[in-house]
């Protein structure tokens, strides 16, 4: 409808003018309805049923103020600046825990008047696999009857000389990747892990209960989207 001056707006006016609109939005919705029914009689008939297309949002957000030359200047104090495309999409990296960070600076020189403004985050993943060997220190304590006091070992522990983790790797590689002994040792040796392949076929034919054992533990307590980490 052409605009109508505030003067002309009489009480009779302003009623036309509602009904017409409520006629128009009538009219849109009964369109609407006769286009659902025209698609579901295509669909029954095993045609396809017209496309619907969203509109067009490419002119949102750029009704900005310009200045005398032409330039874009803010709405007002607090104005919502309009976001790039696709910045309102979920990093894929958001959730990981990082382990490690490192800054890295430009290869060119920094002039002394340039102005630091953050840092550009890039997230790399890896998988970090190397031997880590523990020295437990088991107190020892003489009482006065002449009995020792000594620390204890962690009950999966007792008895053993390799970890869980590296027990539980072990049995993972050879029950579930199919990886032979020979190589098992191969590749624990590389790592520097000093273990005989007796030991290591004694693992493998005498825990069994105590791999499978922690493997249900592990899938037990993880929460949802966690990764299982045998014999943690």
């Amino acid at each position: 409808m052409p605009p109508i001056a505030e003067e002309q707006m009489t009480p009779l006016v302003k009623k036309l003018v509602a009904m017409i609109e409520n006629l128009q939005e009538e009219i849109q919705r009964l369109k609407e309805q006769a286009q659902q029914m025209r698609d579901e009689i295509a669909v029954l008939k095993g045609e396809k049923a017209k496309p619907k297309f969203k509109s067009s949002k490419m002119d949102e957000n750029t009704d900005k103020a310009q200045d005398t030359d032409g330039a874009e200047t803010d709405q007002g104090e607090g104005a919502e600046k309009p976001k790039r495309a696709g910045s309102a999409k979920r990093s894929k990296t958001a959730q990981l825990q990082i382990h490690e960070e490192r800054v890295i600076a430009p290869t060119t020189p920094v002039p002394a008047n340039a102005r630091f403004k953050g840092y550009r985050d890039v997230v790399v993943q890896g998988l970090v696999i190397k031997a880590h060997n523990t020295r437990y220190r088991l107190e020892c304590w003489q009482l006065s009857d002449g009995v020792y006091l000594t620390g204890q070992l962690p009950p999966q522990l007792q008895g053993q000389h390799f970890d869980e983790n590296l027990r539980s790797f072990i049995l993972y590689q050879h029950h579930h990747c199919h990886v032979t002994q020979p190589l098992l040792l191969e590749q624990l040796t590389e790592w520097g892990i000093d273990i005989s392949s007796g030991q290591i076929d004694a693992l493998l034919s005498g825990h069994k209960e105590a791999y499978h054992a922690a493997k249900r533990r592990d899938i037990g307590n993880r929460t949802a989207g966690e990764p299982v980490h045998y014999g943690r």
